[in-house]
């Protein structure tokens, strides 16, 4: 049985006292029965580790290099975020696709890398408002996860999360049976690639993920959790989130 995952997007917000959320995870959540993963941004990453002893929550990164080393200013490897102790990395969001031009291609390359390096990578597909009017989301879908996903993923190293890009931080959300849609095509599109082994990679929704709409998210076949972005800032919104996945 897979186990859910609720993932946290802090993208670039958060300081060091903002840390004190995770401490408040740890009394609300000793003994969640899914997985709890906060990403802060990069350099947070190590005052956020030594937030989690004794805890069930997990600490990413939002994005690492596909290269081990090199001259690439103001980048960082899979394998230093490693180091420090964090066991994922997001790879492939809309933002960096639409902000720095990244394609399925390099996508699929931090992933290996994230892999490569013990991270678990969490790859990161999703159409446009233009593209789900125009009818082409399935297609879209299929294309970015061919051509996102590495060979050799498995249920340890891959996550894949649909972030429809139009939901992301508008308070839109697609209706449920379209998000039942696409998931058990993930699903489905997986099964026929890894087989047996796609039965156990989680596949994660987010996109306006807030405590009012989690429990019917989580309670849609496939969906196994959620990326969420700005509800996952504080206590207050994320643990309510965790506790509909904890429930689902």
């Amino acid at each position: 049985m897979r186990r859910k995952l609720a993932a946290g997007n802090w993208k670039m917000n958060g300081s060091i006292p903002g840390l004190d959320m995770i401490g408040k995870l740890k009394l609300k959540h000793p003994e969640c029965p899914c997985d709890v993963l906060i990403c802060p941004p990069a350099p947070l990453l190590a005052p956020a580790l030594n937030n989690t002893a004794g805890s069930p929550v997990q600490i990413g990164a939002q994005n690492c290099h596909a290269e081990e080393k090199g001259a690439y200013t103001g980048e960082h490897s899979a394998a230093m975020i490693a180091e420090v102790g964090a066991t994922y990395v997001i790879v492939g969001h809309s933002e960096r696709r639409a902000a720095y031009g990244e394609t399925d291609a390099q996508v699929a390359a931090k992933a290996q890398a994230a892999q490569a390096a013990g991270l678990t990578a969490i790859v990161c597909i999703g159409e446009s408002l233009e593209q789900r009017e125009a009818g082409e989301a399935l297609d879209v879908i299929k294309t970015q996860l061919k051509g996102s996903v590495p060979e050799g993923s498995a249920g340890k190293t891959l996550v894949v999360a649909y972030e429809p890009i139009w939901a992301i931080g508008t308070g839109k959300i697609p209706s449920m049976e379209q998000i039942a849609d696409v998931h058990a095509l993930m699903r489905t599109e997986l099964r026929a690639r890894f087989g047996e082994d796609a039965d156990s990679m989680r596949l994660l929704y987010g996109g306006s993920v807030k405590p009012n709409n989690a429990a019917n998210i989580f309670a849609l076949g496939d969906v196994d959790g959620a990326l969420v972005g700005g509800a996952s800032l504080t206590e207050e919104d994320f643990s309510p989130i965790i506790e509909a996945l904890a429930a689902s």
